[in-house]
């Protein structure tokens, strides 16, 4: 196992579809290219953002195969695992193995909700064991899986029950709990932080590694953000974030993730819309996103320039 901790800005990548909604993964290379060209670290596929959840499993592995050989051990690729069948998920896991991913992550089964860390544990150390060589993640997002459970029990039961647990991907808002995951054993897991919004208030809790939908579009502004918070100018990092919870509001007035596909597009990159049940946005809904963003000034600073860094 590589026993570096994951660091700097990881893009939780987009799934490209064609007009009829099926997988195409052509923009895949450029996207990629792009993205590590922004200053992006990390490669996090099949995720929320990845529509992991809506693409059937031969597709999920098509979608992982294509990161990795266009990251050519670049930056690492996390490939998200997660299924309500949990031997799906671990077959899942031993295809990313096999085709040389960097590490896996998982959400729980969330048809059948996960109701105690026992239970949690049980489930994520068989997916786990289905990639023995690579870090295992856990992705925690409650929002999504409807599983609350204290992530510093599962930590302190899953450190001793999956012998590949690296960490989490952790996104929540709890910065309380988030502190004591990082502290937890001195620092034995890599919790990664996944709010955008909120990153600021990660950094200054300890975070060293973020996974994020919005990086896709705008990782200047973040690498910025990182940048004023080292150099201790805390109302240049406020206002920087600032710009980033307005973006993002921006885009959250439509349906997220089929915006966030139309923003990739004003750059070039079309990965077309999102399969149902999140569909794609109007041209006119286009249009007015592309207004509000210009309003904001997100055509100015959301570019790349020669000020680009890393957490570390």
């Amino acid at each position: 196992m590589n026993d570096n901790k994951l660091r700097g800005l990881i893009a939780a990548t987009y799934t490209p579809l064609d007009l009829n909604g099926e997988l195409d993964t052509d923009p895949i290379g450029p996207t990629t290219e792009w993205l590590i060209a922004q200053g992006i670290s990390g490669l996090y596929t099949c995720g929320s953002t990845g529509e992991g959840m809506s693409l059937r499993s031969a597709e999920r592995c098509s979608v992982a195969e294509a990161y990795v050989q266009s990251a050519a051990g670049r930056v690492p690729v996390i490939v998200q695992v997660g299924h309500n069948s949990v031997a799906e998920a671990r077959q899942l896991a031993a295809h990313a193995q096999q085709i040389g991913a960097d590490a896996v992550s998982a959400t729980c089964p969330s048809y059948f909700k996960v109701n105690d860390v026992d239970t949690l544990v049980d489930c994520m150390a068989e997916v786990a064991a289905g990639a023995p060589k690579l870090p295992f993640y856990y992705y925690h997002i409650p929002a999504l899986t409807g599983s609350t459970l204290d992530m510093v029990e599962f930590l302190r039961l899953g450190g001793k029950r999956i012998p590949n647990l690296r960490g989490l991907k952790y996104t929540d808002t709890k910065l309380h709990e988030f502190q004591q995951c990082l502290e937890l054993d001195q620092g034995r897991f890599d919790v990664v932080w996944g709010c955008d919004e909120m990153m600021l208030g990660a950094l200054a809790t300890g975070a060293t590694a973020a996974i994020g939908s919005t990086f896709n579009i705008a990782a200047p502004l973040y690498l910025e953000i990182i940048d004023a918070f080292r150099l201790g100018d805390f109302v240049e990092a406020r206002r920087l974030q600032s710009l980033s919870v307005a973006m993002i509001r921006a885009i959250g007035k439509y349906p997220f993730h089929p915006a966030m596909k139309s923003v990739l597009g004003f750059s070039g990159f079309d990965l077309g819309g999102c399969r149902l049940p999140q569909g794609r946005l109007s041209q006119s809904e286009t249009e007015t996103l592309r207004n509000e963003l210009s309003l904001l000034g997100y055509f100015e600073w959301a570019q790349p320039n020669s000020h680009l860094s890393a957490i570390s």
